[in-house]
């Protein structure tokens, strides 16, 4: 899955596109924090792991990073109670 990364300075997003559109999760940067505040998956792109996939890429690059992720998006809190080995990135 190609997950396209775009840093807008105070912050980020993820993109996928797809057949039905295109995917995205953003987050803003408050120091070492990054706030994941927005998720949307088009209906057409459901079910096939998009969301959890550019979840798991802001895990991933917020470790490299040394930041800790607030889940304010009901996706990002939802994935992180089915991922505990996520607890050390996301509060």
């Amino acid at each position: 899955m190609d997950i396209r990364f775009e840093d807008t300075g105070s912050g980020g997003r993820y993109a996928v596109a797809g057949d039905g559109g295109e995917a995205e999760m953003t987050y803003s940067r408050a120091g070492s924090q990054w706030i994941a505040d927005h998720t949307v998956v088009p209906e057409a792109m459901r079910g096939q792991g998009v969301g959890e996939a550019m979840a798991l890429r802001l895990v991933e690059d917020a470790r490299a990073a040394g930041a800790r992720i607030v889940a304010l998006c009901p996706f990002v809190k939802a994935q992180a109670r089915r991922h505990p080995e996520w607890a050390d990135v996301v509060m």
